[in-house]
């Protein structure tokens, strides 16, 4: 089963940010001006490459047999049994299982103010009905609330993972290699940002 973990927010933003640019570069191609639509195209540029490296590429995919980690500028690809410790801070950390070296996810986070709610979740007794005001909770709600008290969303993809990596190594599967490798879309949607300010420079 494959799960994707990203920023819902920011991915549906980012689409909607490229659309606007494609709209702008529309008109700034049939109404070029020289040296000003450059610049603009330029700024255009810089910007969404900067939206496409932070809110479109990054992404926690939970596959059949491997943990994929797409960062920025990087790809890591982590077979189940390699996993090793998962810690959750403002960002879920997960180390090899074998060696020193660790990722970082950029996705799930947890914020500041997301943590707090939950740990007020998780210090909040849970309603009975005791008043006529006050909904009933059926025991299946109560067992909910109580697995998520205290925790984010970030803390339950690292249970996940956890998990998976857990059932990988009782099935006794090899910890295969891990590989990171630089990310090629990243590299050329900031290459193609770089030539449009080059080019922006020397127009005259």
């Amino acid at each position: 089963m494959k799960q994707a973990f990203r920023s819902k927010f920011a991915y549906v933003l980012g689409w909607v940010w490229v659309a606007f640019v494609a709209a702008n570069a529309v008109d700034l191609v049939l109404r070029y001006s020289g040296k000003s639509s450059m610049v603009a195209g330029a700024v255009l540029g810089v910007l969404t490459a900067l939206i496409y490296l932070i809110a479109l590429r990054p992404v926690t995919l939970l596959q059949e047999r491997v943990l994929t980690v797409r960062n920025p500028f990087r790809t890591t690809v982590m077979p189940w049994a390699s996993v090793g410790e998962v810690t959750v801070s403002h960002a879920i950390t997960v180390a090899q299982a074998e060696g020193e070296e660790s990722v970082r996810l950029w996705t799930p986070t947890a914020t500041a103010r997301e943590r707090a709610k939950a740990q007020g979740r998780g210090m909040a007794p849970a309603r009975r009905g005791r008043l006529r005001t006050e909904p009933t909770v059926t025991k299946a709600e109560q067992a909910a609330q109580e697995a998520f008290a205290g925790k984010t969303h970030a803390d339950w993809v690292g249970d996940q993972i956890t998990e998976r990596a857990e059932a990988a190594r009782r099935r006794k599967e090899e910890a295969g290699p891990v590989t990171t490798t630089w990310a090629a879309d990243s590299l050329a949607v900031v290459g193609v940002a770089l030539a449009l300010v080059v080019a922006a420079l020397l127009v005259p």
